[in-house]
């Protein structure tokens, strides 16, 4: 009896690892069922180009699920990003020249529905009043206590972590 409950177990083994590599020969694209996001984005960098990365994050997760099968409208989601490290300076009216792109993508983001929010605790240190920033943002009292409240009401945090690129892809292929 053991030495059929042996070949038994083996013969699944085997099954599986054929199994398994008949499917390993290649990648398969997975259609997971979305729906609509809640996302708060923690932006804090010690750069404040960084910024222009991190804004890739957004795109990233609207711009799948406008599209087909999704066809979400941005309205659909509940996207927040709170901003309170060095990248508050591209929020200052007086610094558009220097931030102008990443001004302009924050500026179509929230027409879409994006809220960005800056600490109001870190606008001193950077010797800035709300008066200062752009219309599409809104300080509110804390990064942090914003980051928790905004999770607590059911959104995922996301950090997106801004790397530098040092090879090119096709030397790494």
């Amino acid at each position: 009896m053991a030495a059929f409950h042996a070949r038994s177990v083996a013969g699944v083994l085997a099954g599986i690892v054929a199994l398994i590599s008949s499917t390993a020969i290649a990648g398969q694209f997975t259609q997971t069922p979305y729906t609509p996001q809640k996302v708060v984005f923690d932006f804090y960098f010690n750069e404040p180009q960084a910024i222009n990365s991190a804004l890739y994050w957004v795109r990233g997760l609207l711009n799948p699920l406008s599209e087909h099968p999704y066809d979400y409208a941005p309205e659909q989601h509940s996207v927040v990003i709170v901003l309170h490290g060095m990248e508050i300076v591209t929020l200052a009216k007086s610094n558009y020249q220097t931030y102008q792109q990443a001004v302009e993508r924050m500026r179509y983001y929230a027409e879409l529905g994006v809220a960005f929010k800056v600490c109001g605790l870190a606008l001193p240190e950077y010797q800035y009043a709300p008066a200062d920033l752009y219309e599409f943002v809104e300080v509110v009292p804390s990064a942090i206590t914003e980051l928790v409240h905004w999770q607590n009401k059911g959104h995922a945090l996301v950090r997106p972590q801004i790397m530098e690129k040092i090879y090119a892809v096709d030397e790494i292929r």
